[in-house]
């Protein structure tokens, strides 16, 4: 666990709720509409050109939104006081930037983001399974299983290539998972229980925020893309649904762990496979169950498996992250 005696939100050196509630919540929204409003600043205020294809688009847009976790980054710490904190770790760990305990930070929410996604995996492994099963006779695994171990090795290494030189790839497993969850849990999270929000309150408040970084879609879908009002409506309705849902994982995560990798796996994980398989044709009934199965499972070990005891040592009896407990 990173402590700094002198930190002032564990209530040794300041009085708890340091921020003022208002503050916070002024601060968050700030953060919100600020981390959507720069994606359009290059056009809009700096009148640059429009970029002339998708990478530089996607890319000028990259720049953006790491421009603007660092903005909310130097904000949170002035409004936070960490200029008090002696060491560079010690500010870090407020942000759950830690290297302690990084292997459960990892592994058990990652498994337990896994578990709702049982019904998918099932899908998968049963199209693979057809696909293998539908092999040819004399065909290249089955005559000449070396080259075909050198064909497959070589197509990995195409397909490894192909996705680092994807623009879209780096945008849906790097820059979005570590600039939203910097911003929308690292950042907002210790304001807000910093001015006084019980934990409960923050999980199913912070996604609020979240979800207004999202409403832009609906922008891009029906102004540019000259979606139908209602299809935009239903499409960007589907989207904040599923982005408040993950948005209390994420801040259950965040909160419990006190590793802001922990929801940054579950969101990689998550963007890759998409929304839950409830069911399949094709696997007969047998996705159904799966997804069944991993949905009580993962309400089984939901507590036990994001204990605060796993991520951190104890100290002075409190074994949450940066000692949150005594904040409020």
């Amino acid at each position: 666990m990173v402590v700094a005696p002198e930190n002032p939100l564990s209530g040794e050196s300041a009085a708890a709720g340091s921020v003022p509630g208002s503050a916070a919540l002024a601060a968050c929204a700030a953060m919100a509409i600020f981390y959507v409003a720069i994606l359009y600043s290059p056009t809009l205020i700096l009148r640059l050109p429009p970029p002339s294809s998708i990478d530089s688009f996607m890319i000028r847009r990259f720049a953006c939104a790491i421009v603007s976790s660092a903005v909310s980054v130097l904000a949170s710490a002035i409004l936070l006081g960490l200029g008090r904190f002696r060491d560079l770790s010690s500010v870090l760990g407020v942000f759950g930037i830690r290297k302690d305990h990084l292997c459960q930070a990892v592994v058990f929410p990652l498994f337990l983001t896994s578990l709702l996604y049982a019904g998918s995996l099932v899908k998968k492994s049963w199209s693979l399974m057809i696909t293998c099963g539908g092999v040819r006779p004399n065909s290249c695994c089955e005559v000449r299983p070396y080259g075909c171990d050198r064909s497959y090795a070589q197509r990995c290494l195409n397909w490894t290539s192909s996705c680092a030189r994807n623009v879209m790839v780096w945008r849906n497993y790097v820059v979005a998972p570590f600039t939203e969850e910097m911003v929308f849990r690292a950042c907002m999270i210790p304001l807000l229980l910093c001015g006084g929000f019980k934990t409960y309150t923050i999980i199913f408040l912070s996604p609020v925020f979240f979800s207004l970084a999202h409403l832009n879609h609906f922008l891009e879908l029906y102004f540019q893309q000259k979606y139908s009002f209602l299809k935009a409506f239903l499409i960007v309705g589907l989207q904040l649904g599923y982005t408040v849902i993950f948005g209390w994982y994420a801040s259950f995560l965040f909160i419990r762990t006190g590793n802001l990798i922990s929801p940054i796996v579950a969101h990689i994980f998550c963007n890759m496979m998409g929304l839950p398989v409830l069911s399949s044709s094709r696997t007969k009934g047998v996705a159904t169950m799966a997804f069944a199965a991993g949905l009580a499972g993962f309400c089984w070990l939901l507590f036990p498996a994001t204990s605060p005891d796993l991520y951190n040592d104890q100290r002075d009896g409190c074994s949450c992250w940066q000692g949150y407990c005594s904040w409020n």
